[in-house]
């Protein structure tokens, strides 16, 4: 038997005493429980072996220089991660031994932690217009499916409606995690202006419905024009509003507090967090200070208050004893790690953005998206999807009027040092060969210029 110097307790002494001690005679038996027909027994096709640390290093760069990433290439990839541009006081801070290595811990061992997490949640509730803010969670669809069982839990219904373009992979987490305790049912969604069809919420409404989900703006880059509306019918029917937003859109657009949103809930990855191979993602749910929502919030709250004499203020988790921290199994929702240090580097960004630097960014951002639209509407083969409805970031082009393929094209731009937009075909094949195209701060006008110049060789 080989030991690995680097692998606890891999000396088989070491492993024979640990045995005798929970009283079993091999390893094997610690896996009696699980059936033989499902058990691996022959042996794995690996590579030789790697036996000191500067072969594994050379070996791991060698397979990192294969990667084409978004420092390299002009990216205009979206779909819930995208390149958005990162001051350098949040690396800064980010790398700070205090919060890198502080893992959750008692307010009184790290009390700059719980205040800088305090803070953060004052901020984003200023902006989604709510006073209740948790801590990040694991990431924004996590949080939007914690959100729908809170609604489900306050309302004592079953059944939830998701509204418009809602992206695959959310809708199978949120399957995951709600089943079987909650039903879903899908509203669908004008494609000539992108728009969630009012006739049809109207229709799936009823005594039944604990919440309607909708995006704001959706995983297609709609902003919906009726969402008060929207909410109006919800409430109604005595049902929630669920609204999942992307909060550096916040700047330029409505609070959801203002057209009617019970629970917001959402991902910080816009707010100075890195990509990270496919995202720095740290979720957040917002509601009001209502005991009805407080009492089913899943999270670790953190709560401030002030110091007797004028000296300061203290924070501390409060309502602790209703997270599965305490309740384990018996918990009504799973809360799982949270992304305390991204909550951090958050309220960073907020901090250093401020009111008029968060409307300038979403103005800029709106901006340049709408310059792009225009520049690649005027390409042949191409259509941009509802051009009469506003987008923030976002928006879907198709190749209907010609003989390309997303894949094609993207391959092509990926030669020209692209990445091209995120192919929809496989994901809503009822728009055809379509693609999600994203449009930060991060691209000046020389950027999107080229993007359509070599979209339009592409497509030649």
């Amino acid at each position: 038997m080989t030991a690995y110097p680097y692998i606890p307790n891999a000396l088989p002494e070491i492993q024979r005493r640990m045995l005798r001690e929970i009283g079993l005679d091999s390893i094997d038996q610690l896996y009696d429980t699980i059936p033989e027909r499902i058990r691996f027994r022959g042996s794995l096709d690996l590579p030789p072996r790697i036996h000191s640390e500067v072969d594994l290093r050379t070996h791991i760069e060698a397979l990192l220089a294969n990667n084409m990433h978004t420092e390299e290439y002009l990216s205009f990839l979206g779909g819930g991660c995208a390149r958005h541009y990162v001051p350098a006081v949040c690396d800064e801070i980010a790398q700070r031994g205090e919060y890198l290595t502080a893992y959750v811990g008692d307010p009184h061992i790290n009390p700059g932690q719980y205040q800088a997490l305090f803070e953060f949640q004052s901020m984003l509730g200023a902006l989604t217009g709510m006073q209740v803010v948790t801590p990040p969670t694991y990431d924004g669809s996590g949080a939007a499916a914690s959100s729908l069982a809170m609604a489900a839990r306050i309302t004592g219904r079953r059944r939830v409606l998701l509204l418009g373009p809602v992206g695959v992979d959310r809708r199978s987490q949120f399957q995951n995690f709600l089943a079987p305790t909650v039903d879903i049912d899908l509203v669908g969604w004008d494609q000539e202006t992108g728009l969630i069809s009012q006739t049809e919420l109207e229709a799936k409404l009823g005594d039944d419905v604990a919440a309607v989900y909708f995006e704001c703006p959706s995983y297609l880059g709609f902003i919906d024009t009726q969402i008060a509306q929207l909410t109006a019918l919800a409430k109604a029917c005595g049902a929630l509003s669920v609204v999942y937003v992307d909060p550096i859109c916040l700047g330029v657009l409505a609070a959801p507090r203002d057209y009617g949103a019970d629970i917001v809930c959402g991902d910080l990855q816009s707010l100075g967090l890195h990509m990270n191979a496919g995202g720095g993602l740290a979720g957040f749910i917002a509601t009001p200070d209502e005991e009805r929502f407080v009492a089913e919030n899943p999270a670790i709250l953190i709560s401030g208050a002030p110091k007797p004499g004028g000296q300061g203020w203290s924070f501390a988790w409060c309502t602790f004893h209703r997270t599965s921290y305490i309740k384990r199994e018996d918990t009504q929702d799973y809360y799982g790690t949270t992304q305390w240090l991204w909550g951090i580097i958050a309220g960073v960004y907020m901090v250093l953005m401020g009111p008029d630097g968060l409307a300038e960014m979403g103005n800029t951002i709106a901006q340049r998206a709408a310059y792009a639209r225009n520049l690649i509407s005027a390409i042949d083969g191409v259509t941009v999807m509802a051009p009469g409805t506003p987008c923030f970031k976002e928006f879907v082009i198709r190749f209907d009027h010609s003989t390309a393929t997303v894949a094609g094209v993207n391959e092509r731009l990926r030669a020209q040092g692209i990445f091209g937009g995120k192919d929809l075909s496989g994901e809503f094949p009822q728009l055809g060969q379509s693609a999600l195209c994203c449009v930060t701060e991060q691209h000046n006008k020389e950027d999107l210029d080229r993007f359509a110049g070599a979209l339009s060789e592409a497509l030649a």
